[in-house]
Parts: structure tokens; sequence; C-alpha cells
């Protein structure tokens, strides 16, 4: 196993495991006006990924079930500290910066993948779910709290998948992404 892989291993369950403490994290920078804009767009397209109804992995697979949430997660994190150094002051709780730093495996694992992975997240901003769209989450009050309450309600249900520290689980994961990640 390589040096990669055993990182990998080690952080893809614990990034399973804290995703509902994540998404609760990223709906209150959603709720804070002072963090700026862009940030909070991210922060926004990252929560609304949760309720794609078809996502890059369907949640329900064993093992694999929302490893891409998390990755989405990450990437949009590091895409709303990108441009916006002034986030990293508001972002108290320090969910941005923990997110985008845990970024630099993603990076590291999708490799030559990766730039796709981050062109789709970036896609995202578009994406209508649930009949709201993230420019509605971000002006419109009663869309917001909707979006927060749903975010609420999921980090409560949520149950972690176990992703086995299993080499073969890192071959699908890379197999599923490779596979359904726009060119």
């Amino acid at each position: 196993m390589t040096e990669l892989q055993t990182r990998c291993l080690d952080a893809f369950p614990e990034w399973l495991r804290e995703l509902a403490q994540d998404a609760r994290g990223l709906a209150a920078l959603v709720e804070n006006t002072a963090l700026p804009d862009p940030a909070r767009r991210q922060c926004t397209v990252a929560l609304n990924y949760l309720f794609k109804s078809l996502d890059l992995i369907p949640d329900g697979i064993e093992d694999l079930g929302f490893i891409d949430d998390a990755f989405v997660f990450r990437v949009a994190a590091a895409g709303a500290l990108e441009s916006n150094t002034a986030a990293r002051e508001v972002d108290f709780a320090g969910t941005l910066s923990r997110l985008a730093k845990q970024n630099e495996l993603v990076r590291e694992f999708m490799d030559e993948d990766y730039g796709r992975l981050a062109v789709y997240v970036r896609g995202l901003e578009s994406m209508v779910v649930r009949g709201r769209s993230v420019d509605d989450v971000l002006d419109n009050d009663e869309a917001r709290a909707e979006l927060l309450r749903e975010v609420q309600g999921w980090a409560e249900g949520y149950l972690a998948p176990a992703f086995a520290r299993d080499e073969k689980n890192l071959v699908k994961l890379r197999s599923f992404l490779g596979a359904k990640l726009p060119t």
C-alpha cells in the first residue's frame, strides 16, 4: 500500500463520520451575512449538493455513499477561500480553513482528474435543487431558512457509511468519479 493510499484510508472514513458536523458548519456560514458573498455562494453550493438527486456517487452505495459529498464540501471550501481572503476572518469556527486544507488530499488523490472535479463543483453554482437555486438561497430569507432546516434535519438523521480500510474502495472511488465527471 502506498503512503497516499494509507492517508486516504485514514482520512476518508473520518470525513464521512464528520459530514453532518461539516454540513452544520457550512450552514452557519450561509447564515452569516458578514461572510463575503462569493464565499457564502460556495457554502451554499456544497449544501445544495447534499440534496441533489443524481450526484456523482449514489448515496446508498455501500462504503462510497456520501464520499463525493465530502469531496464537494472540500473543493467548495477551497474555492471560497481562494478568492476571498476576508472569508478567513469571518470563519470563526474554522470550518472553511479546515475543509480547504483537507482539499489538498482530494487534489492529490484525484491527481489528473482533480481539474474535472473542480470544474464540476464550480458548475454546481447554476444548479437548482428542490426548486431552489444558489441565488434563491442567498437572496431570499425564506428559501435560505428552508435549506438550513433541511440541512439540520439531514444532519440529525445522517448515518455515516463504513468506508472500510480496503484499497479496493479507493479503486472503486476513482473509477466512479472518473466515469461520472464531465470531460
